[in-house]
């Protein structure tokens, strides 16, 4: 074992190939410690954690520099040790991480503004681009958008998707008010005012699709085009927790969501269990990767973001929201995927009805988790509806 390079619990695991990805910043830092130094390296040792498209970004051109740093002051047997500890690295990294880190290497980590809140966001794409906001749900984080924004790139977009209130690295401010519909749809405009834009096309998913509702509702003039995926107009899920015992029964989540630090402890017990197999079980086979997971178990890991996230359904049922009109005058795509365990199909044609001007596509065989399950079709919807 080269104890020169590493110190050998680490190189251990990398021989085995079970060393986590979560791991990549302390073996930086370790390699460093050894004597190894190169600015991937350095760059990717300043990270405590993987939910930045950069440590995928510079972990494959940090190992490379850990392969060709001082290797040829090594004997044979040091040589052999060391490729195989790489070889370990580089397929601990999925192809679709690669990819999808390759396709991003423009983007960037932006911090927005909300009367004293940040909002921790990926942003990529053309800067002179028309911008799109994506709005992810429960109990996700931006990166519930990530196979969506390259394509997105491609049309010409510039896509930023944040992680909204109370997720991930954003603020989570103490209180439910705090995340009163309202206050939500007051953080996107900030994203908007801050990017200089008077409009912007706004995507949303499950609760990301109830606040591009809401917005577009109460703020129409700011918003040139609306989608949705799988969540239907306010009215009408108001109807139908009301008139459908079904709907009600599917729903009944956001009841037990009123309870103090229960959700929270059931949520989070042996390792963040019920919210992995919440993904895994409503969604179709190979949906969740054990590596989107453990992305989920990051972001859920963050202080305070489960209090956080489940205050959304706890301000629900306890600040409310009038629209003055019910209609939404912007041009609107809902996309549904019909196999969804939460809400029922039915509420998307409803939904049609409070629109002037929409259109709705629908995915027979995909769950409530449609932008995950069908990306390539969702994207090319998405893109071919903006750049219209």
């Amino acid at each position: 074992m080269p104890s020169q390079f590493l110190p050998r619990g680490i190189a251990a695991r990398w021989f085995t190939g079970k060393h986590p990805e979560s791991d990549w910043p302390s073996l930086a830092r370790d390699a460093l410690e050894a004597g190894l130094d190169a600015p991937a390296l350095r760059r990717l040792a300043s990270y405590e954690q993987t939910l930045h498209w950069d440590v995928a970004k510079y972990s494959e051109p940090a190992l490379s520099e850990m392969g060709a740093s001082k290797m040829s002051q090594r004997d044979g047997s040091d040589q052999e040790a060391l490729q195989i500890i790489l070889s370990h690295a580089r397929d601990s990294v999925s192809p679709e991480r690669r990819q999808t880190a390759c396709a991003q290497s423009e983007s960037s980590v932006h911090f927005y503004q909300n009367a004293g809140l940040r909002f921790h966001a990926i942003t990529a794409g053309p800067k002179d681009g028309p911008v799109v906001v994506l709005l992810h749900g429960f109990p996700e984080f931006w990166y519930g958008w990530h196979r969506q924004i390259e394509p997105l790139v491609t049309a010409g977009l510039r896509v930023v998707v944040p992680d909204q209130r109370g997720y991930n690295l954003s603020s989570k401010p103490v209180g439910v008010a705090a995340y009163a519909l309202t206050e939500l749809v007051s953080d996107v405009l900030a994203i908007a005012d801050q990017l200089g834009q008077d409009k912007i096309f706004l995507a949303g998913h499950d609760w990301g699709a109830a606040v591009a509702w809401s917005t577009a509702l109460l703020h129409p003039q700011r918003i040139a085009k609306l989608a949705v995926l799988n969540v239907p107009h306010p009215a009408v899920m108001r109807k139908f927790l009301s008139t459908h015992p079904r709907q009600f029964f599917r729903s009944w989540y956001m009841f037990f969501f009123q309870l103090p630090w229960l959700p929270e402890a059931l949520f989070s017990a042996l390792n963040f269990r019920v919210g992995a197999r919440a993904l895994l079980h409503s969604s179709r086979p190979g949906t969740f990767s054990v590596e989107d997971l453990a992305q989920y178990r990051g972001a859920w890991s963050q202080p305070g973001a489960l209090t956080g996230m489940i205050n959304w359904y706890r301000a629900l049922f306890r600040t409310g929201v009038k629209f003055q009109d019910q209609n939404v005058r912007v041009p609107t795509r809902i996309l549904w995927g019909e196999r969804d365990d939460f809400l029922l199909s039915e509420m998307a044609h409803e939904s049609l009805h409070y629109c002037t001007s929409a259109e709705l596509f629908t995915f027979a065989s995909a769950t409530h988790w449609l932008q995950h399950e069908e990306p390539e079709r969702v994207s090319q919807i998405l893109a071919d509806f903006f750049r219209a």
